[in-house]
């Protein structure tokens, strides 16, 4: 893909990107679950971070991409840390311990926070009746999938994974709102590219502060292990994440945020049908109403936005 915007693609290649993004973004969660078997977790989300995030920042810079500008390398960099030390790294903490599939159902649902931060924010507007009835069907979904019995033993991961991913959803989120006021006028994949380098150089710093580092014994990696984080640079980091850019330059927000609806459905299925993981009638009961409110917030916010 070129640094540059293109002219409007074919629609097979819009149908192929969005494919990508469904299947490959609700797959990352499984491969996170795996590679954190082995391998200590903010280590391991740097490294992939770290791999794609040269690998892609020497072609755009192949491809005749200006060096980023300090102001570039400012504020992406900001936004690196909140999107990936905060929004990744944290996911691949709480994973070791958190089945996948609950882990994209839970973070699914992080649309409920933006809608809260744009209420409380300074200057923030009220949530409209149709973002109110989301987040509180939202909250239903929720409490219906971590109340007392919906989660066999052995697999209810502990009440402070659960808090970390919500913190992991907030962070994500107030990356997310930095991007939108960043006014350095950064190419969508340079910008996509800075964050990936300052994320995991934060994940790194983070995972030897931490002493992953005494932890980490290459001979000790399992080959599933090895799989998996070559899968999650490859085609988790390397190929997904520049597919989304692609698609926010040619597309509109609103169709881009349905991968938010497909996302669990597929990390749900992955982590049955590999890992073994529950799913039973109130968890896919719990699933339908999450998903159902994310679909209710996504609406709302655009018809109040005046998205197409």
């Amino acid at each position: 893909m070129s640094a540059e915007p293109r002219a409007a693609p074919s629609r097979t290649a819009v149908v192929l990107a969005f494919a990508a993004i469904y299947l490959i973004w609700g797959s990352t969660y499984l491969g996170i679950r795996v590679a954190v078997e082995t391998v200590p977790p903010f280590l391991m989300a740097g490294a992939r971070f770290a791999i794609a995030g040269v690998a892609v920042f020497t072609y755009l810079l192949l491809r005749g991409a200006a060096w980023p500008r300090a102001a570039q390398w400012r504020d992406h960099s900001i936004i690196g840390v909140f999107l990936l030390l905060g929004g990744n790294g944290i996911v691949s903490w709480a994973e070791q311990r958190t089945p996948s599939g609950f882990t994209a159902l839970i973070l699914g649902a992080s649309p409920l926070i933006v809608v809260l931060l744009d209420w409380v924010r300074p200057g923030g507007k009220a949530p409209s009746a149709a973002l109110a009835a989301g987040v509180l069907v939202g909250i239903a979904g929720i409490c219906l999938l971590l109340g007392p019995g919906a989660i066999p033993a052995g697999y209810r991961p502990p009440a402070a994974d659960v808090v970390a991913l919500f913190l992991a959803s907030l962070s994500w989120w107030i990356g997310s709102l930095y991007s939108k006021h960043s006014v350095s006028g950064t190419p969508l994949m340079m910008a996509a590219t800075i964050q990936m380098l300052s994320g995991s150089a934060s994940m790194l710093a983070v995972g030897w502060m931490l002493g992953e580092g005494s932890r980490l014994h290459l001979g000790g990696v399992s080959p599933h292990s090895a799989m998996a984080f070559t899968y999650l640079v490859i085609v988790g980091s390397i190929v997904a994440y520049p597919t989304y850019v692609w698609l926010l330059e040619h597309c509109t927000p609103a169709k881009v945020s349905t991968y938010a609806y497909v996302n669990p459905v597929v990390a749900m299925f992955l982590g049955w049908a590999i890992l073994g993981e529950p799913i039973n009638l109130r968890i896919l009961l719990a699933a339908a109403v999450i998903i159902g409110a994310v679909a209710i917030i996504t609406i709302g916010r655009t018809r109040r936005t005046g998205a197409a």
